[in-house]
């Protein structure tokens, strides 16, 4: 069994840096981890869409710090939980298949390996709650479904707006907190992390630990950081920067960040040590130009997920692409047996979209060129010629066609 370490330093950052809330206490969690008691400790994550991206890097990263310490710690996939679905504040989420589940989930260990260890002397555990939700009967579900009320589920902030706009709430709905929660009982764990909007379902998880199990369950809440676009970063969506994206993609989706967004995004994302943030949050207050920490931000975020090096080539692939304009030294030839193709056909064959809705819509928003022009026609037909056309998406996704 690993050491458990009571490093003073560590249990601070555990407790402090990206956290929105601790329950009970904050003093209560550090005297437990200071106490060189072995903790189990797990996040779950949902898979509701292909990748997991930096908002759940958040929480992976202070499940990193927890191995470090010596604790057991489970990386949890809810591939049972995710055929509900965690509720939504607009609308019922569609139940999803096993096939999806299962092509959701397909990449996720190797993604998430690149911030915690899978392997070594204290291997973090990849687990799936199938293995226990599959297999509880009526008899079981009637005693979980007992341990709250109906006014108490209603006290949900998206159930409570829901109603307030007349919208439905659909019964599989409520028990999905009660999913979630049970994972906590089911591997008798000491604490769970997770987002702030996962907040009540986690203090749900708490209570029945304490019924079932009749100890106490931490949880720590995280801060939450939005997606480039201002949305909450969702996997449904796929609008945040994945952590299966190049560190070109991450670099770039990073630097399209609000200037407002500096400060929490290294806070939450990077190893830079809060006194440098603190020293740079005056610096954005006295005026300084913040391009550079901006960079910065986006530099330490994929030192973080892949490496300094990585990071490196990130920041000179948009220096030379984005800031001076330049081309790639290297593009990507697609050699097609056509001369004519129209151009949402063609973003489609050549990936720049995956379906014919995203390609109208990059069209419309002018984020598509060919040949340095700004495609503005949806129904433009495209002249392929044997020494190739640019295809070009955004600032720096290029494609060159020929025949």
């Amino acid at each position: 069994m690993p050491k458990i370490i009571t490093d003073k330093n560590k249990i601070n950052e555990l407790l402090t840096r990206g956290v929105e809330a601790i329950y009970p206490t904050a003093d209560a969690l550090r005297k437990k981890l200071m106490s060189g008691e072995r903790l189990r400790i797990y996040q779950g994550f949902d898979p509701s869409g292909p990748y997991l991206h930096v908002g759940h890097a958040i929480g992976i990263r202070a499940l990193r710090i927890l191995q470090e310490l010596g604790h057991e710690v489970i990386f949890l996939v809810g591939d049972y939980t995710a055929k509900v679905g965690d509720p939504d504040k607009d609308s019922t989420r569609a139940i999803l298949s096993d096939e999806i589940i299962k092509k959701n989930m397909a990449g996720w260990k190797k993604q998430a390996a690149q911030l915690i260890d899978f392997e070594g002397k204290n291997p973090v555990r990849f687990e799936r709650n199938y293995q226990w939700l599959s297999k509880l009967k009526l008899n079981d579900l009637i005693k979980l479904m007992s341990q709250m009320t109906v006014p108490q589920m209603l006290a949900r902030d998206l159930f409570k707006k829901r109603m307030e706009e007349g919208k439905d709430i659909y019964l599989q709905e409520f028990i999905y907190p009660l999913m979630q929660g049970y994972d906590s009982v089911a591997m008798k764990v000491d604490m769970e992390i997770g987002g702030a909007d996962q907040t009540f379902n986690m203090l749900v998880g708490r209570d029945l630990v304490k019924s079932y199990l009749n100890k106490e369950k931490f949880v720590r809440t995280n801060k939450m950081m939005d997606a480039p676009d201002g949305r909450t970063m969702s996997k449904t969506k796929g609008n945040g920067i994945n952590l299966s994206d190049s560190a070109e993609d991450m670099y770039g989706k990073a630097m399209s960040y609000p200037d407002s967004a500096i400060l929490s995004g290294l806070e939450l994302l990077t190893d830079v040590s809060m006194d440098v943030i603190k020293n740079i949050e005056k610096s954005l207050k006295d005026g300084e130009n913040p391009m550079q920490y901006k960079k910065m931000m986006a530099f330490e975020i994929i030192k973080t997920i892949k490496g300094a090096k990585a990071a490196q080539k990130a920041e000179d692939y948009f220096i030379k692409i984005v800031q001076k304009k330049e081309l790639p030294e290297e593009i990507e030839t697609y050699n097609l047996k056509f001369e004519t193709c129209d151009i949402v056909e063609l973003l489609i064959k050549t990936k720049l979209a995956s379906s014919k809705s995203e390609a109208r819509r990059l069209i419309e928003q002018g984020g598509i060129k060919v040949d340095g022009e700004v495609v503005k026609a949806i129904s433009r037909e495209i002249k392929i010629t044997k020494e190739g056309v640019l295809l070009q998406r955004g600032k720096r996704k290029f494609i060159r066609i020929t025949n």
